[in-house]
């Protein structure tokens, strides 16, 4: 039986690392965690956040994710859409769901990426 989702990964180009960082670590506040030994050699980049782990593995050729993606839940949306966009980051409304606001942002990578607040 399924217990949890241990985490979430996402492909990125080769050489991008610290575009992730600047991406994921700086703006959108996850932490850098060490990859392990016999992984660190394959680049890429894993982050944690609070009940998440993210993992953004070499691809190559790369193709980014459009469609699929992580939604990544924050506190106050309006807020997060101001810090983005403060970054340059264009962040795209869409249909708010029963109990959930939401938008997407692309990683710099093109990865689609969901922000969303429960409401």
């Amino acid at each position: 039986m399924i217990i949890d989702l241990h985490h979430v990964q996402l492909a990125m180009p080769e050489g991008e690392e610290e575009a992730a960082r600047g991406f994921y670590g700086e703006i959108l506040g996850l932490a850098e965690v060490a990859k392990p030994g016999a992984l660190a050699g394959r680049g890429g980049v894993w982050f944690d956040g609070p009940g998440l782990s993210l993992h953004l593995g070499v691809e190559t050729p790369f193709a980014p994710a459009r469609k699929a993606h992580p939604a990544l839940r924050v506190a106050n949306l309006d807020a997060m859409r101001r810090h983005l966009e403060a970054h340059g980051i264009e962040a795209r409304p869409d249909i708010d769901l029963p109990g959930l606001r939401r938008l997407y942002v692309a990683d710099p990578f093109g990865n689609r990426i969901e922000i969303c607040q429960t409401i």
